[in-house]
Protein backbone atom coordinates (compact mmCIF):
# COMPACT_ATOMS: atom_id res chain seq x y z
CA UNK A 1 0.00 0.00 0.00
CA UNK A 2 0.99 3.30 -0.92
CA UNK A 3 2.21 5.93 1.92
CA UNK A 4 1.45 9.60 1.98
CA UNK A 5 3.47 12.19 3.28
CA UNK A 6 1.52 15.86 3.71
CA UNK A 7 3.65 18.27 2.16
CA UNK A 8 2.88 22.22 1.77
CA UNK A 9 -1.20 21.51 2.22
CA UNK A 10 -0.94 18.59 -0.31
CA UNK A 11 -0.44 14.84 0.29
CA UNK A 12 1.80 12.85 -1.96
CA UNK A 13 1.61 9.13 -2.46
CA UNK A 14 4.60 7.24 -2.34
CA UNK A 15 5.21 3.88 -4.44
CA UNK A 16 8.77 2.37 -3.65
CA UNK A 17 11.52 2.18 -1.29
CA UNK A 18 15.27 1.93 -1.80
CA UNK A 19 17.37 -0.28 0.71
CA UNK A 20 17.51 2.26 3.05
CA UNK A 21 14.33 3.49 3.33
CA UNK A 22 14.88 6.26 0.76
CA UNK A 23 11.15 6.76 -1.25
CA UNK A 24 9.59 7.84 -4.53
CA UNK A 25 6.93 9.42 -4.69
CA UNK A 26 4.38 11.21 -7.42
CA UNK A 27 4.29 15.24 -6.93
CA UNK A 28 2.33 17.18 -9.60
CA UNK A 29 2.24 14.17 -12.01
CA UNK A 30 6.12 13.40 -11.81
CA UNK A 31 8.41 11.48 -9.83
CA UNK A 32 10.75 12.13 -7.06
CA UNK A 33 13.05 11.12 -4.61
CA UNK A 34 12.34 11.92 -0.54
CA UNK A 35 15.24 12.02 1.52
CA UNK A 36 14.38 11.03 5.08
CA UNK A 37 16.97 12.33 6.47
CA UNK A 38 16.58 15.91 5.33
CA UNK A 39 12.92 15.52 4.39
CA UNK A 40 14.24 16.44 0.91
CA UNK A 41 12.26 16.13 -2.39
CA UNK A 42 14.58 15.46 -5.76
CA UNK A 43 12.78 15.51 -9.48
CA UNK A 44 13.66 12.17 -10.83
CA UNK A 45 11.71 11.66 -14.02
CA UNK A 46 8.78 13.07 -16.06
CA UNK A 47 6.45 9.76 -15.32
CA UNK A 48 6.86 6.51 -13.89
CA UNK A 49 7.64 4.47 -17.58
CA UNK A 50 10.70 7.35 -17.32
CA UNK A 51 11.67 6.43 -13.64
CA UNK A 52 11.54 2.83 -14.65
CA UNK A 53 14.07 3.46 -17.35
CA UNK A 54 16.04 5.63 -15.04
CA UNK A 55 16.14 3.12 -12.44
CA UNK A 56 17.65 0.67 -14.34
CA UNK A 57 19.80 2.05 -16.17
CA UNK A 58 21.26 3.57 -12.61
CA UNK A 59 19.68 0.96 -10.17
CA UNK A 60 23.04 0.25 -7.86
CA UNK A 61 22.72 3.88 -6.92
CA UNK A 62 18.60 4.23 -6.84
CA UNK A 63 17.78 1.22 -4.87
CA UNK A 64 21.48 0.50 -3.02
CA UNK A 65 21.56 -2.61 -4.42
CA UNK A 66 25.72 -3.75 -3.96
CA UNK A 67 24.94 -3.20 -0.38
CA UNK A 68 22.09 -5.11 0.15
CA UNK A 69 23.71 -7.48 -1.80
CA UNK A 70 26.84 -7.73 0.40
CA UNK A 71 25.03 -7.40 3.54
CA UNK A 72 22.59 -10.70 2.56
CA UNK A 73 25.66 -12.49 1.36
CA UNK A 74 26.90 -11.74 4.88
CA UNK A 75 24.22 -12.08 7.77
CA UNK A 76 20.98 -13.46 4.92
CA UNK A 77 17.90 -12.28 3.86
CA UNK A 78 16.66 -8.64 4.59
CA UNK A 79 13.21 -9.65 6.31
CA UNK A 80 10.29 -7.78 5.01
CA UNK A 81 9.80 -4.25 6.69
CA UNK A 82 13.15 -4.26 7.45
CA UNK A 83 15.84 -1.47 5.97
CA UNK A 84 19.62 -0.82 6.37
CA UNK A 85 19.94 2.04 8.12
CA UNK A 86 23.00 3.98 8.81
CA UNK A 87 25.00 4.20 11.93
CA UNK A 88 25.68 7.04 11.11
CA UNK A 89 23.23 9.50 9.28
CA UNK A 90 24.78 9.99 5.18
CA UNK A 91 23.90 13.75 6.01
CA UNK A 92 26.15 13.63 8.65
CA UNK A 93 28.36 12.38 6.66
CA UNK A 94 28.17 8.40 7.27
CA UNK A 95 29.95 6.33 4.82
CA UNK A 96 27.43 3.76 2.47
CA UNK A 97 29.86 0.61 3.53
CA UNK A 98 28.93 -1.97 5.32
CA UNK A 99 30.23 -1.12 8.59
CA UNK A 100 27.71 1.51 9.14
CA UNK A 101 25.03 -0.31 8.42
CA UNK A 102 22.51 -2.16 10.72
CA UNK A 103 19.03 -3.74 10.26
CA UNK A 104 16.12 -1.61 11.42
CA UNK A 105 12.36 -1.48 11.36
CA UNK A 106 11.42 0.15 8.43
CA UNK A 107 9.08 2.29 10.43
CA UNK A 108 11.08 3.21 13.53
CA UNK A 109 14.25 4.04 10.88
CA UNK A 110 11.74 6.76 9.21
CA UNK A 111 10.83 8.42 12.24
CA UNK A 112 14.25 8.46 13.81
CA UNK A 113 15.82 10.47 10.43
CA UNK A 114 12.35 12.47 10.31
CA UNK A 115 13.49 13.64 13.97
CA UNK A 116 17.10 14.34 12.52
CA UNK A 117 15.79 15.95 9.79
CA UNK A 118 13.38 18.62 11.82
CA UNK A 119 16.72 18.90 13.95
CA UNK A 120 18.98 20.40 10.92
CA UNK A 121 16.37 21.62 8.77
CA UNK A 122 17.50 25.42 9.62
CA UNK A 123 21.39 25.01 9.88
CA UNK A 124 23.64 26.05 6.96
CA UNK A 125 25.61 23.04 5.18
CA UNK A 126 28.72 22.38 7.26
CA UNK A 127 27.41 23.56 10.66
CA UNK A 128 28.53 21.53 14.04
CA UNK A 129 25.65 19.79 15.75
CA UNK A 130 24.43 17.78 18.99
CA UNK A 131 21.61 15.52 17.88
CA UNK A 132 18.91 15.17 21.05
CA UNK A 133 18.35 11.73 20.84
CA UNK A 134 14.95 10.76 23.50
CA UNK A 135 13.85 7.06 24.41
Amino acid sequence: MAQLLQRHGRWLPFFAEDVFGGQFCIKDSKVYTFDPETGSLEYLADDIESWVQILLSDYEVLTGYPLAHQWQKQNGWLPAGKRLLPKVPFVLGGEFVLDNLYLADAVEGMRFRADIASQIKELPDGSQIRLNVVG
